[in-house]
């Protein structure tokens, strides 16, 4: 067996960070957390819809914008444990924050519960 020296192990070191940023780019982000975007896109979508459609009540709305936000705070809840869930949920995050969506206490607050698991 052939002795582990320091040279070895800072040249395995060396490859080891040129290589893991090309295999974490191919990491995407898992199905539970591309369901809870998904879920999010279709309540935002219904958000619109209610809000713009004529007729609708006070009641609808609030309703819609609570289901909106209660997919919201699920991403934000989220604990993105791997590369690729902690890079899509980030950057899902940062474009509804775009959007002016990350408005409330609770979200910043879920994200950062979730940091912590």
């Amino acid at each position: 067996m052939p002795e582990v020296t320091r040279r070895t192990l800072l040249a395995f070191a060396a490859l080891a960070s040129a290589v893991e940023p090309t295999l974490a780019e191919g990491e995407g982000a898992s199905p539970e957390l591309r369901a809870l975007i998904g879920t999010h896109e279709a309540t935002y979508v219904g958000l619109h819809r209610v809000v713009h459609q004529a007729g609708s009540s006070s009641q609808e709305r609030k309703r819609a914008d609570r289901i909106e936000q209660d997919a919201l705070l699920a991403i934000c809840s989220y604990p993105a444990i791997s590369r690729g869930d902690r890079r899509a949920k980030a950057e899902y995050l940062l474009t509804a924050e775009a959007r002016g969506e990350l408005d409330l206490e609770e979200h910043m607050q879920a994200i950062l519960h979730a940091m912590k698991r």
